[in-house]
């Protein structure tokens, strides 16, 4: 639908007009009438949202690390896809993981206290003014876009203050003392503090916000654990639909997927990788327009973002045709023990790189017996990194909020650190012979096979919180075979 070609004013300014909007103008009439007649909606029911608690004590783990400073934490704002249309709107992790708000705009506020401690505000949208047109006549007002909550009902909803985020850009002009914005997601706020901040003390608020979430309280596990459990259905949903996507192309294997996600969750956490056959040996092969051929592998990287933006990566690779050739199971069958080994790594006070390492050491043990590395012992292998042309990546991540969680920690903090109980992380090996190498016999050529599983880190060892999907070879076939696959 077009929206009015219109030149009314509203408390943001001129409307955007639309070039070749229908309608010239608005009678005095038409506005006087859009102004009455409409119910009042205010909800005073409304209870905190789930995890509004665990919020409350992140903000304040926040607010001790940076005392007397004033936080700046801007949710991001609509991004273009094409001309007037936005990309589905999902807020910076760090500001939705202390507010639990996920709208657009919105900015964190943490102000210090003369005595300690900061008040926390949460800068937001308001409601669409009625009585100036603008919820009809601005192009992102609620007629068009939606109801908005009040700020009332947010304070309500998130447990701290509300205010009209269209003061907030003016406010931090004149604001004076120590302040930080987290970088990256608001170019308004950022250009309000623009000779206020540095890159350095912002970079350290990024570190912080990154390190805080290493170590996952119990409504983040709970979700992460759906997400999971959720992923999983979507897994059996593409096994029960092989058949129609080897009539079509890998998209049909990743539209069915984002159905589960959608009706789940709110999207998946990343571009799926829907790899049927040579596609499988490219890490990241999310153009998903290939065909699904019998005969071929199916490696299938993919995960539920749940509604409170927590997301699963979990990884099979299924034979297509519901069994494993001989040598597809040989690989699959050493990346499966490799995986193993990882697993078993993972536990508290062990070393982050460790499950890495016991990971590659199966996986060259499997590349030299196979022949594929000379006489060269595991040892040698190893030390020189050779495994690397058919292993590629690391082992593993820690998961949460975002795929690769914690990305900006310290590296003494996260590959160089120690296990804790409450981290979640990935152990994904996996290897990967490439079409056109002609290192490896011709038949490993185009065979790319990679297991993921997410791992909560237990106070006695861990949890794999995947495990409803089955990963042994045999398994698989069982599985798929049962699902009609």
């Amino acid at each position: 639908m077009q929206e009015e070609n219109v030149t009314e004013r509203t408390s943001d300014g001129p409307v955007k007009q639309r070039k070749n909007g229908l309608d010239r103008g608005i009678s005095d009439e038409l506005a006087a009438n859009m102004k009455q007649g409409w119910a009042d909606t205010e909800r005073e029911d409304l209870k905190p949202i789930a995890q509004a608690d665990h919020t409350a004590r992140r903000r304040a783990a926040l607010s001790a690390r940076f005392p007397g400073e004033r936080l700046v934490i801007p949710a991001g704002r609509l991004k273009t896809r094409a001309n007037d249309t936005y990309y589905r709107f999902r807020p910076s992790s760090d500001y939705a993981y202390l507010t639990g708000d996920q709208t657009e705009n919105g900015v964190l506020v943490l102000e210090p206290l003369a005595d300690g401690g900061h008040t926390a505000t949460a800068y937001l949208l308001p409601r669409s003014d009625r009585e100036n047109g603008e919820f009809w006549l601005s192009d992102r007002g609620e007629l068009w876009d939606g109801r908005r909550n009040s700020l009332t009902e947010n304070a309500r909803l998130l447990g701290l203050p509300c205010a009209d985020v269209r003061t907030l850009p003016d406010a931090l002009r004149e604001t004076t003392g120590p302040v930080r914005v987290l970088r990256g997601h608001d170019t308004v706020i950022e250009e309000a503090l623009t000779d206020k901040v540095t890159a350095e003390r912002d970079g350290e608020l990024r570190v912080f916000l990154s390190e805080m979430r290493r170590i996952k309280d119990d409504f983040e596990i709970a979700d992460l654990r759906f997400a999971c459990e959720a992923t999983a259905r979507g897994f059996e949903d593409v096994v029960r639909v092989l058949d129609r996507a080897q009539a079509t192309s890998e998209r049909y294997i990743e539209g069915t997927f984002f159905l589960r996600a959608r009706v789940e969750g709110n999207d998946v956490g990343y571009a799926s990788i829907c790899a049927s056959g040579p596609h499988a040996t490219t890490i990241h092969w999310v153009r998903n327009d290939g065909p699904v051929r019998p005969g071929d592998l199916l490696l299938l990287d993919a995960g539920v973002e749940t509604r409170n933006l927590y997301t699963a990566d979990i990884t099979r690779t299924l034979p297509v045709s519901g069994r494993f050739t001989p040598l597809q199971r040989t690989i699959y069958d050493a990346v499966y023990e490799a995986q193993e080994a990882g697993i078993a790594a993972v536990r508290p006070g062990a070393g982050y790189r460790d499950y890495h390492r016991a990971a590659q050491r199966v996986l060259a043990e499997h590349l030299v017996s196979w022949g594929l590395l000379g006489d060269l012992s595991v040892d040698k292998v190893l030390e020189l990194g050779l495994q690397r042309r058919w292993t590629m990546h690391g082992t593993g991540h820690m998961l949460g909020i975002d795929v690769h969680d914690c990305a900006a920690a310290r590296t003494e903090m996260y590959v160089d650190g120690t296990l804790e109980p409450g981290m979640v992380l990935t152990v994904e090996p996996g290897l990967y012979f490439q079409a056109d190498d002609l290192t490896v016999p011709e038949e490993y050529r185009g065979i790319g096979v990679r297991i993921e599983d997410d791992i909560l880190v237990t106070e006695s060892g861990n949890e794999n919180l995947s495990l409803a999907l089955p990963r042994r070879s045999e398994e698989v076939e069982a599985w798929m075979a049962g699902l009609g696959g």
